[in-house]
């Protein structure tokens, strides 16, 4: 699923306030990076399901290992996990209610504190 409705397309920030910021609303980075990308996931287990919000960008100045980067954010998604496949992020798929709320209250809330550092 896409939150398409929070624009994070239009955010371009500094690694450094990035993680920072990320890390308040418990979207954390992890080994998820290469130099050109990061990702941000959050996790949630709600009824025997695990469920992935996932903030992702890519570096358009410096690189991501370095830790010198502007990172160009992209549209916020929420995705479903199935042992051993992987997360599926389909339209088909059944999110909580409950669930996309919360997301979107945590999106909405990262937006506003990126955009006061954005560059």
């Amino acid at each position: 699923m896409k939150f398409e409705q929070v624009d994070f397309q239009s955010l371009q920030v500094d690694l450094y306030h990035a993680d920072e910021i990320m890390h308040r609303f418990g979207l954390i980075r992890a080994g998820q990076w290469d130099y050109e990308r990061v990702t941000y996931d959050r996790k949630f287990e709600i009824h025997h399901h695990t469920f992935y919000l996932r903030v992702q960008g890519y570096a358009i100045e410096g690189d991501i290992g370095g830790k010198h980067a502007v990172i160009q954010f992209m549209t916020p998604l929420l995705g479903k996990h199935y042992y051993p496949h992987g997360v599926e992020y389909g339209e088909d798929e059944d999110f909580p209610s409950t669930l996309v709320d919360q997301c979107t209250k945590i999106l909405e809330q990262v937006k506003t504190e990126l955009e006061a550092v954005r560059l």
